[in-house]
């Protein structure tokens, strides 16, 4: 059950949200729905998963550092940069705003950031051998933490003169997101948001990896829900106001199978050496929309 009747506020009390309103002017509406579809059988997330009010002002100024620190990237990338460097800049730009990246030493994981160049799919390591050349297509994957709050996105950067179908491949992947983005639905299902996402990658002649995707964010790096892009439409979770998730396609030119080989325990690579692309933003549903955190 998503919380005991007798544990909910009086109808006059204060919000259990903390916003300072009287529960019947908050989210006394929000509960009864919630277990209204609860009871018809929808998968519904526990109350413990949404945001307050405090944590998505947290969230924002977490995701004020993130997007900083990609603007950063964004203009200072190009050939003849190393991901190490790339790295530094991260580890930097967070320091200097009293934020710390999330990556750094998370599980074992070596460095700030997370640089996939080309084939890689996903948890590239910067290192000062890898420099940036001409054709190259590169995600930079970057995560924060600030006063405790998580935010996460990630940008493609093309490098120099890039192959016509490689540019094509990031600019769908991209596209992918946006339909994601214009799927939600307050009170929709999740499944509407993949299966918009899965479309617009697969009509265009690419593949969606089926082993990685976004996550639920915010108190916790890694939440609840699981992000796939490969539900059908009126499957999954529904989007409750609250809910705070990532939308982090990665979208193979060839096919859909991975490589996780990688003596380093971390690169994931394409098993055909095919290139590869991902975006990622950070959304907080709303009772009209959904609010963009991080891009």
């Amino acid at each position: 059950m998503l919380l005991a009747r007798s544990k909910l506020p009086g109808r006059n009390d204060e919000c259990w949200c903390g916003s300072g309103l009287k529960y019947k002017k908050c989210h006394l509406g929000n509960d009864e729905r919630m277990a209204a579809m609860e009871a018809e059988g929808y998968w519904v997330l526990p109350r413990k998963l949404l945001k307050t009010p405090a944590d998505i002002e947290g969230i924002r100024r977490s995701a004020e550092v993130n997007v900083g620190a990609l603007d950063y990237v964004a203009e200072h990338i190009g050939e003849g940069v190393s991901t190490a460097q790339i790295d530094e800049w991260v580890y930097d730009y967070c320091k200097q705003h009293d934020a710390i990246p999330a990556d750094l030493n998370y599980e074992g994981f070596p460095k700030s950031v997370c640089t996939s160049i080309n084939e890689v799919v996903c948890h590239g390591i910067p290192s000062e051998h890898d420099v940036l050349k001409s054709g190259d297509i590169v995600n930079v994957d970057m995560s924060t933490i600030k006063d405790g709050y998580f935010s996460d996105s990630s940008r493609m950067f093309c490098i120099g003169t890039v192959d016509p179908e490689r540019k094509r491949l990031v600019d769908v992947t991209y596209d992918s997101v946006q339909a994601g983005l214009a799927a939600i639905r307050p009170w929709g299902l999740l499944g509407d948001v993949s299966r918009a996402v899965n479309e617009v990658a697969t009509d265009a002649g690419f593949t969606v990896v089926r082993e990685f995707g976004g996550h639920g964010i915010g108190r916790e790096f890694h939440e609840d829900p699981w992000v796939g892009f490969h539900e059908d439409a009126g499957e999954g979770c529904v989007l409750v106001p609250g809910l705070c998730f990532t939308i982090e396609p990665m979208v193979n030119m060839g096919k859909p199978e991975i490589d996780t080989s990688d003596p380093n325990g971390w690169t994931v690579r394409t098993a055909d050496g095919q290139p590869t692309a991902q975006w990622e933003v950070q959304v907080v549903i709303t009772n009209d929309g959904y609010e963009l955190l991080s891009w």
